[in-house]
């Protein structure tokens, strides 16, 4: 399986938890899964879990379906090594990932609490990051030399 692939699969993952956060922040999820210290509802509906009054979890349940939509395209055998897709996923997972920090930030430094569910979108676009890089060295090596 190429980097492409373990994208796609994670982001799934990550899209589907973050659905369901989103979910539950509007009512529609039930009882919130969540350890016993009530991080996550404290994370949820601080002022770190909106961005411009958007819900956090709906914005990344959208930007996880953006980079699974991505990857799947880049996983076909015409776009395998199509560099296009991998700048794609990069230009999707960098800002990511820097807003990940900040949550990241509000989460522990600010709020001082904990939410696995949290963790695992934390994670997750951490994991992107590297992959990308791994994408990127990948389709490096299958373009064929340029001319001077």
């Amino acid at each position: 399986m190429t980097p492409r692939h373990w994208i796609a699969l994670t982001a799934l993952i990550s899209g589907i938890v973050a659905t369901y956060l989103h979910l539950w922040k509007i009512g529609l999820a039930g009882t919130l899964a969540c350890g016993g210290g009530h991080g996550c509802e404290v994370a949820q509906f601080s002022s770190y879990g909106y961005f411009l009054r958007q819900d956090v979890a709906l914005i990344g349940a959208v930007g996880y379906a953006l980079i699974f939509i991505t990857a799947l395209i880049g996983t076909r055998p015409s776009r395998l090594d199509d560099s296009r897709v991998t700048m794609a996923l990069v230009a999707l997972i960098l800002p990511a990932f820097l807003f990940t920090l900040r949550l990241k930030y509000g989460e522990f430094i600010v709020l001082k609490t904990f939410c696995p569910w949290c963790a695992v979108s934390a994670t997750t676009i951490t994991l992107h990051v590297l992959l990308v890089i791994a994408d990127w060295r990948r389709v490096r090596r299958t373009m064929p030399p340029t001319s001077a």
